[in-house]
């Protein structure tokens, strides 16, 4: 066993199943890694012993540059994920001004289309790869809401916002799974710092849109032409072409390699350890890595028979249905096979439907709630209104740093920080409502903004980690299909709320403070583990 602890030539014939376990265990512990899941038998012994061969490969190249310059693409994803809420938030306002309707449908489109993006691109994520799933999902954002700035009525922009979050809604589920794919363990910790790009996401989408609309927008609905009311189609042509090019960063600037964990999954062993050694080549470093220790894997646990392990179905039919039966009963095994797996993914079902409900039932109306508490207090104007929408938006980038420290702190870990920093949010937004001046108000927003940021980091580096990488897009289609059924629930709510009120913000508190409390209940802790 060479300093790395991969066997440079294979051991001889005759080995069992039992005997392969304990070499897997002994390389855990002569690189550094283990994985999240241990010996549970829910897991396929094939799958997870060569996983973690590769995640140690990963751990012998190291951090290098083919990550960071990942870490910056994917990020991309993050950006767009909260850029296109803040969007659909601020052009609330004058679109009802101009086409004189409902806010809510907006709301309602805006969920469906982040639904069907959330399931469909998890699972093509496990069927035709991660790598044309992570290009599309930006290009099909940028087509579609680019046309929508031209929509001449109400029914036209539903339908085209609907289509653009078909691409939104694919970004976390297809781009989690793929950095965590390509990081190692040592590393984890920077999914959750990916979610500065979700920061960032909303500070540009309010520095864009603050003078688009407050310059180029109708005072008053009695009087509002289109072509007094342009801001808010300004808002969308700016923020269509910034997708375009960032679509053209990751496609044609961005060598993106497969997955290799999808491609062993998928039976190309050989493609996988070519992947393995293309990174390591342009990180400047080798790899020892061979294709002979995955077939070791296979022709070992072969000849035991009574290891219960089985040669997978690696066709892209077997592949299509395995993903499709995420959805039903018979395939629920990868996530539910055991006692304490199917505990945590129940539970971060519940998590993400919480915070699915409450984030768009605040969030998606904050701007209607700022302008008539500000015109309660006196200082209701669209400028003080987007101003304060500035100021939120640069108070979540550090929180965003600061989840990616807590993560790693003993005793706290992934668990605690997610739970700690959703019950916090939730207590800030029953204090808001306490608020009697507008600056108090504003402050107590300030307090909410920086721990969900906390919040969303966490949630989206723990939800994939949790989720074996040959079920990760299907298991993150799941939950994002969840988060997304309770977010079409928020505007139906909204409609039969007063949005003027505190009563949407006394919801959304209320069940932010539930979903902290069922995080504090997740049985695994992935803090010191890799992924598999």
């Amino acid at each position: 066993m060479n300093r790395t602890g991969f066997k440079s030539e294979p051991e001889a014939p005759g080995v069992d199943a039992k005997e392969l376990k304990k070499d897997v265990e002994t390389l855990e512990l002569a690189v550094g890694t283990r994985d999240v899941y241990g010996n549970d038998p829910s897991v396929d012994p094939v799958y997870q012993a060569k996983s973690q061969i590769l995640n140690d490969a990963f751990q012998e190249i190291g951090m290098g540059k083919y990550q960071w310059y990942l870490f910056c693409v994917t990020g991309f994803g993050w950006y767009s994920d909260n850029l296109w809420p803040i969007v659909i938030s601020l052009i609330l306002d004058p679109v009802v001004t101009e086409f004189r309707t409902q806010a809510p449908y907006l709301k309602v489109a805006q969920g469906i289309g982040l639904l069907v993006g959330a399931t469909f691109w998890g699972v093509a994520a496990d069927v035709w790869g991660r790598k044309w799933c992570f290009n599309l999902t930006l290009l099909i954002t940028a087509i579609f809401a680019t046309a929508a700035g031209a929509s001449s009525n109400y029914i036209a922009l539903c339908s085209l916002v609907a289509a653009w979050n078909v691409g939104v809604g694919g970004n976390l589920p297809v781009d989690s799974a793929v950095f965590l794919e390509f990081i190692p363990a040592s590393h984890q910790y920077l999914l959750t710092i990916l979610s500065i790009w979700w920061a960032i996401g909303q500070l540009v989408g309010s520095l864009i849109g603050w003078p688009f609309l407050v310059k180029f927008s109708c005072a008053s609905a009695d009087d509002c032409p289109r072509s007094s009311n342009q801001g808010w189609r300004y808002f969308l042509y700016t923020n269509g072409a910034i997708m375009m090019v960032l679509f053209a960063l990751r496609f044609f600037f961005f060598d993106m390699h497969e997955s290799p964990k999808f491609l062993m999954g998928r039976g190309r062993d050989a493609e996988a350890v070519a992947v393995v050694h293309e990174v390591a080549r342009y990180n400047g470093r080798e790899s020892n890595l061979t294709l002979a220790m995955l077939e070791e894997v296979d022709r070992r646990f072969s000849e035991d028979p009574s290891s219960g392990a089985r040669a997978l179905d690696t066709s892209a039919r077997a592949a299509l249905l395995r993903s499709l039966r995420t959805l039903g009963r018979q395939h629920m095994k990868g996530l539910f096979g055991t006692r304490r797996l199917a505990y945590s993914t129940t539970l971060l079902i519940i998590v993400w439907c919480l915070i699915g409900l409450a984030f768009p039932l605040y969030y998606g109306f904050v701007t209607f709630f700022f302008a008539s508490r500000g015109a309660d207090f006196g200082d209701g104007s669209p400028y003080i209104t987007y101003r304060n929408q500035v100021i939120l938006s640069v108070i979540g980038v550090p929180g965003a740093l600061l989840a990616g420290w807590m993560v790693e702190l003993p005793y706290v870990g992934r668990k605690g920080t997610l739970a700690i920093s959703t019950v916090i949010t939730g207590v800030f937004l029953f204090a808001s409502t306490t608020a009697r001046t507008s600056n108090a108000l504003l402050g107590w927003n300030c307090g909410f903004t920086f721990t969900s940021n906390i919040m969303y980091g966490v949630l989206y580096a723990v939800t994939p980690e949790l989720f074996p990488a040959k079920d990760r897009g299907t298991g993150n289609a799941l939950v994002g299909s969840a988060n997304r059924v309770f977010g079409i629930i928020a505007p139906i709510i909204a409609l039969y709320t007063d949005l003027t009120t505190s009563v949407p913000i006394w919801i959304a508190g209320a069940l932010f403070i539930v979903a902290g409390m069922v995080s504090f209940l997740l049985p695994f802790e992935p803090r010191g583990k890799a992924s598999i």
